[in-house]
């Protein structure tokens, strides 16, 4: 059968290609054109060969809601260009991963047009924009969720969902980094002996240039009474060097591809809540979780934002697993009582690798891609000639 998958972020690009060795797994004959990035490139290669890849998502890539509105002409032509690819390549399913934005539209034009659509890493309407509940009930045919606090939100709403567990934990699980010794990540990686802090600064300019001179604050004021310890940025896989400043401090080191590494190794990390924050859980990283915005969009969304927490491993527990210190609270003085705390207070760190444990085991066991594939290929299979 024939999938035609989207990806627009460099977690969809993961999620995506680990979905895709489950529909090669479980569909032999599967033909895959895809919108996505190096990841799913490389399953793509080793199972068909050629080239399977539409669109990079790296090349740029319509992230957010200001990016949207700033690029809309751009949008619109990538919308349009997609909807005649699926058209002439007429697949058996469209798969939809994250990226709401794009997708959705895609959504609506897939379902007119006769389409199967399932929707993998569904949007987070149950945090914010609930409206996007009606286009996912009306244009899609089944949602493939990954959080078990969204199973009755959406039964609730009569929307068709299937539990499958989350692709995190094969992720992790699967990752080269997860086995390799610290000695050899130092020498591959260039990093000095030393224990350090990680640091994720999200993977949007607007957020990078939000976070980072906090970010470099705190490394000050740290490296002042610790001048042993360092710090690691781990940087997005869709920016480059320029991105970051660093101000010449030799204290702290940027790496690329290195995330779950500079996770797996750190003493704690602080970290731009989204996706990050979970994986630090499930790697059992320590953490404080840090966010700024803009003063007006942080007033918007205040009045949208349906959650408690806005973590990813928070919301799962249900409870303050670790803190989360968000608009005129992120700051330097609060990020380093809280990082002293964590590395400080035993009893305290320990209450959060606790909180990590039921976490992984609310999220449920491995297998989640291959669970997926195997719902989708089974829905498509009835599907008539």
């Amino acid at each position: 059968m024939k999938y035609y998958i989207i990806a627009g972020e460099a977690s969809g690009d993961l999620h995506g290609s680990n979905l895709m060795k489950g529909l090669y797994a479980k569909d032999p004959k599967a033909d895959i054109r895809f919108w996505g990035g190096g990841l799913m490139d490389a399953v793509y290669k080793e199972h068909q060969g050629g080239d399977g890849l539409v669109k990079d998502y790296r090349e740029g890539a319509v992230l957010g809601f200001v990016e949207i509105l700033l690029s809309a002409r751009s949008l619109m032509k990538k919308i349009q260009f997609c909807e005649d690819d699926i058209s002439a390549w007429k697949p058996d399913a469209v798969i939809l991963i994250d990226y709401p934005g794009f997708n959705l539209r895609i959504a609506e034009f897939a379902h007119k047009a006769g389409f199967k659509v399932y929707y993998y890493i569904v949007p987070k309407v149950w945090a914010s924009r609930e409206g996007r509940i009606r286009k996912l009930k009306e244009y899609v045919d089944k949602l493939l969720i990954v959080f078990p606090f969204e199973i009755p939100y959406f039964e609730g709403k009569g929307v068709p969902v299937t539990y499958v567990g989350n692709p995190l934990i094969d992720a992790i699980e699967e990752s080269p980094a997860m086995k390799e010794s610290k000695a050899s990540f130092l020498e591959r990686t260039g990093l000095p002996d030393a224990p350090w802090i990680t640091l994720l600064a999200g993977s949007r300019s607007h957020e990078i240039k939000a976070m980072m001179p906090v970010f470099m604050e705190l490394a000050d004021k740290w490296h002042a009474s610790h001048p042993d310890m360092h710090f690691v940025i781990a940087g997005a896989p869709s920016r480059s060097a320029s991105d970051y400043d660093l101000g010449g401090r030799v204290f702290v080191h940027l790496v690329f591809g290195e995330t779950y590494g500079a996770l797996r190794h750190a003493s704690a990390a602080v970290i731009n809540s989204g996706t990050a924050s979970l994986e630090a859980a499930l790697i059992g990283t320590p953490q404080v979780v840090g966010y700024r915005m803009a003063y007006g969009t942080y007033v918007m969304l205040k009045g949208m934002i349906k959650v408690k927490f806005i973590s990813l491993a928070n919301l799962i527990i249900d409870r303050a697993a670790f803190r989360e210190l968000l608009q005129d609270y992120f700051t330097a003085d609060n990020l380093y009582a809280e990082l002293d705390r964590i590395l400080t207070d035993s009893s305290y760190s320990a209450r959060m690798k606790a909180d990590y444990t039921e976490i992984r085991r609310l999220l449920g066991g491995p297998g989640a891609s291959l669970r997926a594939a195997e719902e989708i290929i089974g829905e498509v299979s009835q599907v008539p000639e």
